[in-house]
């Protein structure tokens, strides 16, 4: 995948603790930090946009559709 530089500012106490990550060796540099970052957020605020979605969903009517057509089966199914 292609890269693009950009630039960003940032206020001194964030670009600080990136630093700090950067010399304590958990990041090759600033910009690795600040991508992983940014994806890390992007991953979760899509998990939070499926998570908003899922709770939309009538319980009752997702129930219904789980279990339909299973009436006879069930009898059939090992005890756990």
């Amino acid at each position: 995948m292609g890269r693009a530089k950009i630039a960003i500012t940032l206020d001194e106490e964030t670009l600080g603790a990136v630093d700090r990550l950067v010399r304590d060796h958990r990041f090759p540099n600033r910009s690795q930090a600040i991508q992983e970052a940014l994806d890390d957020k992007l991953a979760r605020l899509a998990h939070s946009r499926l998570a908003q979605e899922c709770a939309k969903l009538d319980r009752g009517c997702e129930q219904a559709l789980a279990e339909e057509g299973m009436g006879g089966e069930l009898a059939e199914w090992p005890e756990y």
